[in-house]
């Protein structure tokens, strides 16, 4: 089970992007649905889970999540779409 987790959130398909990175992945997720922090998923709704990718080193999700953060809308949307290619909400998946 990893530590740390990378994920992508969006508004809809092919629609405003967050990047983000956790330890407690439903939780965090859970919190961005609800909106209970103010902010730009807040203020946009972006609450669909897309991507997440799990790390065993919060340094190594760290990175990653800067790396993500630096690319291109373009090659974010190539990411997502190949493993989640319908871009189904993964929430479910992960929540109990």
């Amino acid at each position: 089970m990893a530590y740390a987790y990378v994920y992508i959130l969006a508004s809809k398909r092919n629609g405003t992007l967050y990047v983000g990175v956790t330890t407690d992945l439903v939780k965090r997720v859970s919190q961005h649905r609800l909106g209970i922090t103010a902010g730009f998923t807040a203020k946009y709704a972006v609450h669909q889970l897309v991507y997440f990718e799990g790390f065993d080193d919060i340094c190594m999700a760290l990175q990653r999540e800067r790396q993500l953060k630096k690319w291109n809308r373009r090659w974010k949307l190539r990411l997502i779409e190949k493993l989640n290619p319908n871009w189904d909400d993964l929430y479910p998946l992960i929540a109990p």
